[in-house]
C-alpha cells in the first residue's frame, strides 16, 4: 500500500526505519497513552518492525504503515489497524511530538481509512482512546468517527475512562 496526500506519504515499513521508529516512540504522549508502543532501543524497534513487515499481504494484523513527509521523506509516525475481536478492527496512529499540532494525524487517518478498510476486508473501523487524550479524540471526530461509547471500558487490559467511536465505509468509499 502506498497513499500520497498533499503533505504525506503512507507506505510500508522497512527494517531501515528502526532508528526513526525508536526515536518517534519515546515522546511523552506515547509513554502516557500507548506505553506498549514505546521502544527503548533500536533493537526493540527492529524486532517489532520485522514482525509488522511479516504481516503485509495478510489479514491477521496488526497492519501498520509508516507516515512520512512528502517534502524530505522524514518518518514522523505510523497508522495501523489492529484486530480487536473476530472481524472487528481498531485504528491506531501516532505522530511524533515535534510534528504534532500541524494536522498530520488527521490527514493521515482520513487518507488511510478507506484503503485500510479494503485491506482488512471490513466496512467498519473502531477508534478508541483514553478520554483524557483530547487530541486523539479530535482526530477521530474530524475523520468521521461517530461517538459510540464514553465511560469506563477496556483499554490495554485495564479498566480506564475511554472514548470509542466507529467509522463506517460509505458506498462512495469515504467514512460516515
Amino acid at each position: 500500500m502506498r497513499i500520497e496526500t498533499e503533505r504525506l506519504i503512507i507506505r510500508e515499513f522497512t527494517e531501515e526505519m528502526a532508528r526513526d521508529v525508536h526515536l518517534n516512540s519515546l515522546d511523552r504522549d506515547n509513554r502516557r497513552f500507548v506505553p506498549d508502543e514505546v521502544f527503548e532501543t533500536v533493537g526493540e524497534a527492529r524486532e517489532t518492525l520485522a514482525f509488522l513487515i511479516s504481516r503485509y499481504g495478510g489479514r491477521e494484523g496488526p497492519l501498520a504503515w509508516a507516515v512520512l513527509t512528502r517534502q524530505g521523506g522524514e518518518n514522523i509516525g505510523y497508522v495501523q489497524l489492529v484486530p480487536i475481536s473476530e472481524g472487528k478492527w481498531e485504528i491506531g496512529y501516532h505522530i511524533a511530538e515535534k510534528h504534532t499540532g500541524k494536522g498530520y494525524a488527521t490527514e493521515a487517518v482520513r487518507a488511510f481509512l478507506p484503503r485500510a478498510a479494503e485491506e482488512a476486508g471490513t466496512g467498519e473501523i473502531y477508534g478508541i482512546c483514553l478520554r483524557e487524550n483530547a487530541a486523539s479524540r479530535r482526530v477521530l471526530l474530524k475523520c468521521g468517527f461517530v461517538p459510540e461509547f464514553e465511560g469506563t471500558g477496556e483499554y490495554q487490559g485495564e479498566k480506564r475512562e475511554i472514548f470509542r467511536g466507529i467509522w463506517r465505509k460509505t458506498p462512495e468509499g469515504n467514512g460516515s
